[in-house]
C-alpha cells in the first residue's frame, strides 16, 4: 500500500549543474519496514609514484626537526593535526582525516616502489606465498553486504583494464589469479551503473539472462562426467574454470534480481563524461563524481579508485603534469628528481582533487551527519617517496566517523609500535559490519583510529 506521503525513488535534487537520485529515505519505501541504519561504505583511492616525504629514515618525520612546509605529512609531531602548505586543501576537513606514518605491506618490500601498488589493496606477499595475489579488502566487504545494493563494488582507473603482475591497473581482486579490470571511460561508466540496459525492453534484457543461464547450466552439467577422468592437475585448472562459471551465474542471478527494482535516473548535466587525460583535473574529478553518484544513489557501498599506475609513462596519463604545471618532463621524474618549481605545486594539486572527493560527501547531509560520517575514505600510496622504497606508505584516513572512526591527528607506528597496513585494512572492514577476523597478514584491528566503545 502506498502511503499519501510515499516518494518515488527516482525523485531528483537539482544543485549546482548536476541533478542525483535521492538516497534512501523512510518514505520511499511502501509498505516495507523503513531501514533503521544509514548505509556504511568504504572507498580505496590511489596515487601513483609516492609524494615529498622530507626528514628521518623511509620518509618518517622527526619529531624535533623543523617541519617542511612541501612535506606530504602534514604535521612531523604525533598527535592534533596542523596543517602545512600542501596538505592546505585538507584544513577545513581537520575533525575528518586522521595520518598515518609507519605502515606499509611486508609482502610488497621486495617487489620495488614501481610495483607495490599490486598489493595495495590486497596485503598479498607476491613474492613468496601469493605470486598471483590475493583478495582486495572491497571485495572482501562486497562479499558480505554486495547483494544490498544493485552493484557490489565499482572499480575504476584512469588507464583500464588489469595490467600485469608488478604492473596493475586496479587495485580490486575477487582473490588468487582474478584482478578486476578497472574501468576508465567516464561515459561507460555513467551508463553501466544507471544505464545498463542499452536501451533494450526488460522483457528482453530477462530473457536474454535466462538464455545465458541455461547454457552454463549446461556447462556446468557436463562437466561433472569430464571431472572423474581428468588426473590431479587438471581436475584442479577445471575446478578454477568451474568456479568462474559458477560466479558468472551469481551475476546473471544478480543482475536478473535487480531487473526488478527501477533504475534511479541521474542527470547527467554538469558532468564531464568526456574528460580525457589531457584535461587532468576534469578527468580526475568526473571518476570522482561517478564515485559519489554511485555512493549517493546506493547503487554500491564499496569502491576503487586508481588515479594513476605505477606504469603509467606509457599513457597520457603519464603526462599529467605536462598539462596542468607545464612540465617538460614525465609526471614519473617529478618523483625522482623533485624540480623545485613543479614537485611542490604538483602534490598541491594531488590534494586538492582528493579534497574536492572529500567535500562533497561532507556537504552531502544524511541522517543527523553527512556522508561522508557514512563512509571510510583510504588515501594513499604503496610508492613513498623520492626513492623506490616500499616501507612508510603515506596513508591518509578520512570519514567514518558514524563508523566508530575518530579523526584530528597524525598517528605513527614506529619502532615497537610497528604493526602490518593490514591492521588498518582489517578495522575499515569491522567499520562496515564485515565480521573479519583477519586480513592478510594483519595481527588484529587498528584500533588508535577507532573511538572507544
Amino acid at each position: 500500500m502506498n502511503r499519501p506521503w510515499h516518494l518515488n525513488r527516482r525523485a531528483l535534487l537539482r544543485g549546482t549543474g548536476a541533478a542525483v537520485a535521492l538516497p534512501w529515505l523512510e518514505a520511499m519505501a511502501p509498505g516495507a519496514p523503513s531501514p533503521t541504519k544509514l548505509p556504511k561504505r568504504m572507498v580505496v583511492t590511489y596515487f601513483s609514484y609516492g609524494a615529498y616525504m622530507p626528514g628521518g629514515t623511509h620518509g618518517i618525520t622527526e619529531p624535533k626537526g623543523k617541519h617542511e612546509e612541501w612535506s606530504w605529512w602534514p604535521c612531523n609531531q604525533a598527535g592534533p593535526l596542523s596543517f602545512n602548505r600542501a596538505s592546505a586543501p585538507f584544513a577545513p576537513l581537520r575533525d575528518s582525516v586522521s595520518y598515518v606514518q609507519g605502515l606499509d605491506h611486508a609482502g610488497g618490500w621486495g617487489l620495488g616502489g614501481h610495483s607495490s601498488g599490486d598489493v595495495f589493496a590486497t596485503g598479498a606477499d607476491m613474492q613468496t606465498a601469493q605470486p598471483t595475489n590475493a583478495i582486495s579488502v572491497d571485495q572482501v566487504a562486497a562479499d558480505v553486504h554486495g547483494n544490498s545494493t544493485r552493484y557490489g563494488s565499482l572499480v575504476v582507473g584512469t588507464e583500464g583494464g588489469t595490467g600485469m603482475y608488478g604492473r596493475a591497473k586496479t587495485l580490486s581482486h575477487y582473490g588468487p589469479g582474478r584482478p578486476i579490470p578497472s574501468m576508465h571511460e567516464p561515459r561507460k561508466i555513467f551508463d553501466r551503473l544507471f544505464r545498463p540496459y542499452a536501451g533494450k525492453q526488460i522483457g528482453d534484457v530477462r530473457t536474454e539472462l535466462r538464455s545465458r543461464r541455461s547454457v552454463l547450466d549446461l556447462v556446468l552439467d557436463q562437466s561433472k562426467g569430464l571431472n572423474r577422468r581428468l588426473g590431479a592437475a587438471d581436475r584442479a585448472k577445471m575446478e578454477e574454470y568451474l568456479d568462474a562459471i559458477r560466479a558468472a551465474e551469481k551475476r546473471i542471478e544478480r543482475v536478473d534480481r535487480w531487473t526488478h527494482i527501477p533504475l534511479p535516473e541521474v542527470d547527467e548535466t554538469g558532468l564531464r563524461l568526456d574528460a580525457s587525460p589531457k584535461e587532468p583535473e576534469e578527468f580526475i574529478r568526473s571518476f570522482y563524481d561517478l564515485i559519489y553518484l554511485a555512493l549517493r544513489t546506493d547503487s554500491t557501498r564499496f569502491a576503487t579508485f586508481m588515479t594513476e599506475s605505477e606504469q603509467s609513462t606509457a599513457h597520457d596519463v603519464g603526462n599529467y603534469s605536462n598539462y596542468v604545471l607545464g612540465y617538460s618532463g614525465n609526471t614519473h621524474d617529478i618523483a625522482h628528481k623533485r624540480p623545485a618549481d613543479f614537485a611542490p605545486r604538483w602534490d598541491l594539486w594531488r590534494a586538492e582533487q582528493h579534497a574536492y572527493f572529500l567535500n562533497r560527501l561532507a556537504e552531502t547531509k544524511e541522517g543527523d551527519g553527512s556522508m561522508l560520517d557514512n563512509t571510510v575514505v583510504l588515501w594513499g600510496s604503496a610508492h613513498p617517496h623520492a626513492s623506490h622504497n616500499t616501507q612508510n606508505y603515506p596513508l591518509q584516513v578520512a570519514g567514518g566517523g558514524a563508523l566508530g572512526f575518530q579523526h584530528g591527528n597524525l598517528h605513527r607506528f614506529v619502532g615497537e609500535q610497528k604493526v602490518p597496513m593490514a591492521n588498518l585494512l582489517l578495522s575499515m572492514l569491522h567499520a562496515v559490519d564485515v565480521p573479519a577476523k583477519s586480513f592478510a597478514d594483519s595481527t588484529g584491528p587498528l584500533t588508535a583510529l577507532r573511538k572507544s566503545s
